[in-house]
């Protein structure tokens, strides 16, 4: 399959070194020149490109940015790429660690709604509950008993089951953790978040969420600090 990623971060490079490794090509690129990517490209032979042709150069398109810098992305970057084309959202809102205050969001939007939104394109949220090591360490078979499973929310069935078998390649079970505005159910600081769980154990954690976003991922009038520092 054809994969474009945009984001080269933790979660960015885990899943373009994951990817390639399971036989998938994938189109890399980052918020600055190509060639700052060589070595990503070079070690897993992956392409480094701009945005734009992530975008238009998959079959999957998986959006891997912080949450802040969505709005910064080129406005035409899905213009033209086909309706069944589909893209992953695995961003997480931190508003007083990197991200500043989102309005929508802090008036009860879910983060992967309004990235949505932001696009102009539905998107499934997914990768955004598991550590980038573990993602990268942590993949089982099918048969192991100590598979851990990744919840999957989106509003298209079909492109969830894209997404999900995607994530079975990759060593992981999958939940179907409903519709997008579902998706709350994963957002930092929910049981499932982080948790590696096995399925069941994932399907429960989703039951026991709370919509309320806790005061750690809630803005302050001093929103952002540092990931080191969080006001």
């Amino acid at each position: 399959m054809k994969i474009g990623i945009i984001g080269a971060g933790h979660i960015g490079g885990t899943l373009t070194r994951r990817f390639t490794e399971a036989g998938h090509d994938v189109w890399v690129a980052n918020s600055r020149d190509p060639a700052t990517l060589s070595d990503l490209a070079r070690e897993t032979g992956a392409h480094a490109v701009w945005a734009r042709e992530a975008a238009r150069s998959g079959e999957v398109v998986i959006v891997t940015i912080p949450q802040a810098a969505i709005p910064d992305l080129p406005d035409d970057l899905f213009e033209g790429v086909r309706d069944d084309v589909v893209v992953v959202d695995t961003g997480n809102y931190y508003p007083r660690q990197r991200d500043g205050r989102i309005e929508a969001i802090e008036e009860g939007m879910t983060e992967s709604r309004w990235v949505s939104e932001q696009l102009g394109r539905p998107v499934v949220k997914a990768f955004n509950n598991i550590y980038a090591a573990h993602l990268m360490s942590h993949g089982r078979p099918k048969e192991d008993p100590d598979r851990i499973a990744l919840p999957v929310a989106g509003d298209d069935e079909s492109d969830k089951a894209i997404v999900m078998k995607l994530i079975d390649e990759l060593g992981f079970d999958s939940v179907d953790a409903g519709g997008l505005d579902e998706s709350w159910k994963q957002q930092p600081e929910t049981p499932v978040y982080g948790s590696d769980l096995d399925a069941e154990g994932v399907r429960q954690a989703l039951d026991e969420a709370s919509p309320e976003r806790k005061p750690a991922f809630t803005a302050t009038e001093d929103s952002p600090g540092s990931l080191a520092d969080p006001v």
